[in-house]
């Protein structure tokens, strides 16, 4: 008798748009659900250096997989299979959440998911593509990003992200954006990244099950016209016109640096300093800055105050995730295993930059002090361009 075929829900959306927020706010209700469910996380991410997989690994998600240094639906598409065939073998998941890099695109992993889904003979079933919008950056990026607008195209649920800061008239300029699309596809908003479960998973996104193979080349930017309904109250007709330069490369849109600072295994990072380069990277030439780090000092988050005094550290490691001017830092779960990516380094580090920013932000790094260690030790810094 064949096996229950194994859900499989694509997150995507540009850099800095908080898909990794919506997925772990899911897990707590999941858990609350049902104290047993297995949720896997199939994470991919243009820099070499392992982040969110890591958070992922410290709240309680069953088994995590990372595709690095490249995108999931260009040169990393062959290994979909193979880290799928790992999740399900080692994790035993109820579902698999596929979160893309920032400038994946979607219709392409749809099919391929499909496509397995087939070859394997029901061993994967895709549920359905959520895209996540971040409302407050929407304007500064979907003018000019093929692949945002692409993203918003291609999904069964849009997720409108991080309105709260802004006001009504912000939200609606982004439904406009999105009604320019020619979409109609239902949406929501999220509760400071906070979604229901039950509206993220069980979509059976019609969108995505309709995309195969032999519509590669239509998704990628010729006409298209998609007919298909849901049975839960957002039922939608996909009529698209629209005609892309289908050799367009949306890698070429971000550029990448990767940063390794290295020293003795006591060594710390200076935390001030390094507050200082995430509060002088302005958004509209930095997206993404990524890193995992040891500091013996404190901490903040963006918007804290400094009266409020966390725990002093005494040699903590952080993961930082830092977008649009706002950053977080996580303490590392010591008694998590540390990815190979950042094992035993000082500080590891993925910028994502727009175009042409990758050479100035090179020399900035390294001769503008930002990024040093404690005390004495000089460290060696290494600032290298990712192709």
């Amino acid at each position: 008798m064949a096996s229950t075929p194994i859900p499989i829900t694509i997150i995507t959306g540009f850099l800095g748009a908080g898909k990794s927020v919506v997925l772990l706010n899911l897990i707590p209700q999941l858990r609350a659900t049902n104290p047993n469910y297995r949720l896997a996380l199939l994470k991919n991410e243009f820099g070499d250096v392992a982040i969110d997989s890591q958070l992922a690994s410290s709240s309680a998600i069953s088994g995590v997989q990372e595709l690095l240094n490249g995108c999931i639906c260009c040169n990393l598409v062959g290994q979909l299979s193979t880290a799928l065939a790992e999740l399900r073998r080692d994790a035993n998941p109820d579902r698999i959440v596929i979160e893309t890099s920032g400038s994946a695109f979607p219709a392409t992993l749809a099919i391929e998911v499909n496509r397995l889904a087939r070859e394997t003979g029901g061993h994967y079933a895709l549920d359905g593509v959520i895209n996540v919008i971040d409302v407050e950056n929407w304007k500064g990026y979907e003018d000019t990003s093929y692949t945002a607008r692409v993203q918003a195209r291609y999904t069964d649920l849009i997720v409108f992200n991080k309105w709260e800061a802004c006001d009504e008239r912000r939200f609606d300029d982004c439904l406009d954006r999105v009604g320019d699309l020619e979409v109609d596809i239902p949406w929501v908003k999220s509760n400071k990244g906070r979604v229901p479960v039950g509206v993220i998973f069980g979509i059976d996104g019609g969108l995505a099950q309709s995309l195969a193979e032999e519509e590669l080349t239509t998704a990628n930017g010729h006409d298209h016209s998609h007919d298909h309904g849901h049975d839960h109250d957002h039922d939608h007709d996909h009529d698209h016109d629209h005609d892309h330069d289908h050799n367009h490369d949306h890698q070429s849109e971000v550029e990448v640096l990767s940063v390794t600072l290295s020293g003795a295994a006591s060594a710390t990072v200076n935390a001030t300093k390094l507050m200082a380069l995430l509060n002088a990277a302005p958004k509209d030439e930095v997206y993404r800055i990524k890193s995992v780090f040891t500091t013996s000092s404190i901490v903040r988050n963006s918007g804290e105050e400094e009266s409020t005094i966390p725990t002093a550290p005494s040699h903590r490691r952080y993961i930082l995730n830092w977008a649009f001017g706002r950053w977080t830092f996580t303490p590392l779960d010591p008694e998590t295993a540390e990815h190979t990516s950042t094992h035993r380094t000082a500080l590891r580090m993925s910028m994502i930059l727009a175009r042409y920013e990758s050479t100035k932000w090179k020399k900035k790094l390294e001769t503008g002090g930002f990024l040093e260690l404690d005390g004495d030790e000089k460290g060696q810094l290494v600032v290298s361009k990712m192709s």
